[in-house]
């Protein structure tokens, strides 16, 4: 009996130890450029949706502003990456062809709510 209550002792310990961490959740967006007419029309044309910008790199650093990761869109501009439970800053990088830089985007994982799709938006220059 003593024996098994060391283990379940030190089966706790070790779950509380520095080797636990907080599993990590996934963060998924998308990537767009717009707008892609120059005419915005009431009701909107399908053809002039934003559309997906490939390969948009983006730099992930931690709340102490350290670079953790690097993610790089896919063709249909989607992205995806596992982050353990923090708060994140997501820096889009520029993008040739696009005017400027997407804004930052602030991202909290792990604090209960669910996360939603992440749109980052590039302006094309198209007036």
């Amino acid at each position: 009996m003593r024996t098994g209550l060391v283990l379940l002792a030190a089966a706790i310990l070790s779950a509380c130890g520095p080797e636990a961490q907080s599993p990590e959740i996934r963060v998924t967006g998308v990537v767009l450029a717009g707008p892609v007419c120059p005419v915005v029309t009431d009701p909107p044309d399908p053809a002039c949706e934003d559309r997906p910008v490939a390969d948009a790199e983006i730099v992930v650093r931690d709340k102490s502003g350290e670079s953790v990761a690097t993610v790089r869109s896919a063709e249909d501009g989607s992205f995806s990456i596992d982050l353990a439970q923090g708060r994140y800053e997501l820096l889009p990088q520029p993008v040739e062809g696009l005017m400027g830089t997407a804004a930052t985007v602030v991202v909290t994982v792990g604090d209960g709510v669910p996360l939603e799709p992440i749109v980052i938006s590039y302006d094309t220059g198209i007036r």
